[in-house]
């Protein structure tokens, strides 16, 4: 009697820690709002934005103007992160100037641009864009992006920036960043394939709560940033054992089919997608973190950029030294392999499974952390659905198993959609990543380190 009682003693615990969390990041949240940052002044109305002269590369000590119709005049200058934000004492009508003389040499704002015109109502938080680049190579203006923060992308012809040996290093930069970061989110998803034959369609919401926890540990509580990632660290650690205790668990000893398995993973996805909705609300928040940029020669990098791939390259390396070194690791190859046979030798499969699903979160709520970063420290309710299929795309395109092969999908991912803004906007760069998946699975379905396997 006992036992048939536990699995339903799990499912009541799921609720039970939703009204938890939501409570600790309501209280966080509300907290916030209360305490207002030092770069991000608590203002019923303000002009904000990013000057960057790309999608990764800040520009410091840019001079923004802002006048009013009554006589009001504000000014910021960008720091180190590339924002600015100017406090207005109304709705009403302004005008937003950028001062060219204060770009870096070779630079210029697209010249219907400098100076623009708003009109100030219900909206609280505008955002300015500023289309920067080289002088002469402007065409189209940009378009505002999600959360009304301001993004800035040179633009050459009709297809993207101009190309240069700088723009192609910072691409390249920004490709392997980007590749490294779907690389740590998206073996989570290859471990538990593996090890499960589960796709887990939940596991864009693993990246979201790293992403929601880093920002309520650091922006709302005012937490260091090396105490908030070991919190995220726990709490995705702890995130990731409740979805095999609470849920899978309960439906492997039930012999549930993969197809219905499928399904509660697309459910869940939805389920905590807009819980994550109902908490932080549907707009964009800013972490309120330092970042600094790095000169390397021609282009700019964010230092956090460089610490986050050097940890992802660590972490990828201690992965491969766990699966290949280890004994549990090698027991997780077993249960990857043979599930059956394994238990037969005397391997825990239960165990295995759960320890996968623990580190799977661990490194999903990291990556959700480093996808923050990457993003220009903005935090919204559905970000880890937003790159959800260019995880599937990784593994995929790798080999679906297999660990290495996530690492190098990753890659190609990562370089192909950085690489193609240079012949297209960068708003299709995730389609060309989608492109190579679906040319791969027509060519070599088993992807690159995938091994072919006859049916039937």
């Amino acid at each position: 009697m006992e036992k048939t009682l536990r699995p339903a003693r799990w499912w009541l615990a799921i609720p039970a820690l939703l009204v938890a969390l939501g409570i600790a990041l309501s209280l966080g949240s509300t907290q916030a709002s209360a305490t207002p940052a030092p770069t991000d002044p608590t203002q019923a109305y303000q002009f904000q934005g990013i000057v960057r002269s790309d999608p990764q590369t800040p520009l410091a000590g840019v001079v923004i103007d802002a006048t009013g119709a009554d006589g009001f005049a504000g000014t910021a200058t960008t720091g180190d992160d590339g924002r600015w934000s100017i406090p207005l004492p109304g709705p009403g009508d302004y005008t937003v100037t950028i001062d060219e003389t204060t770009l870096p040499d070779g630079l210029a704002v697209n010249p219907e641009q400098v100076s623009r015109d708003f009109t100030i109502g219900t909206t609280s938080s505008q955002g300015v864009l500023f289309q920067i680049g080289e002088p002469g190579s402007f065409t189209a203006a940009p378009t505002p992006s999600e959360g009304g923060e301001a993004e800035e992308t040179p633009s050459a012809g009709s297809s993207g920036p101009s190309f240069s040996l700088p723009q192609l290093g910072q691409r390249l930069f920004t490709g392997l960043n980007f590749g490294l970061l779907l690389a740590l989110g998206a073996i989570g998803i290859t471990l538990i394939f593996g090890t499960t034959g589960v796709n887990n369609f939940a596991h864009g919401e693993m990246l979201t709560f790293g992403a929601l926890v880093f920002y309520t540990l650091t922006t709302s509580l005012g937490l260091p940033v090396w105490v908030s990632v070991l919190g995220v660290l726990l709490a995705s650690a702890a995130f990731g054992w409740l979805h095999d205790a609470a849920i899978f668990k309960p439906l492997r000893r039930r012999r549930v089919g993969l197809v219905q398995v499928l399904i509660v993973t697309i459910g869940l996805s939805i389920a905590l997608r807009y819980f994550f909705q109902f908490i932080f609300g549907g707009g964009a928040e800013t972490a309120q973190v330092a970042d600094t940029a790095v000169s390397f020669g021609a282009f700019n990098v964010r230092l956090s950029n460089i610490i986050g791939m050097v940890v992802c390259i660590v972490l990828l390396l201690g992965v491969a030294y766990f699966l290949t070194r280890t004994r549990l690791g090698k027991a997780t190859r077993a249960v990857s392999d043979n599930a059956s046979l394994a238990a037969a030798s005397g391997i825990d499969v239960d165990r295995v499974i759960r320890i996968v699903w623990v580190l799977a979160g661990t490194l999903t709520g990291l990556s959700g952390i480093l996808y923050t970063y990457f993003s220009g420290l903005s935090v919204r309710w559905d970000m880890g659905f937003t790159i959800l299929l260019l995880l599937f795309a990784s593994v995929t395109l790798g080999g679906l198993g297999s660990a290495f092969g996530a690492l190098i999908g990753a890659l190609i991912i990562g370089f192909a959609t950085e690489l193609s803004t240079f012949f297209l906007p960068p708003d299709l760069r995730f389609a060309v990543a989608l492109v190579i998946l679906i040319l791969v699975l027509l060519l070599r379905p088993q992807g690159v380190l995938g091994r072919k396997e006859r049916v039937g």
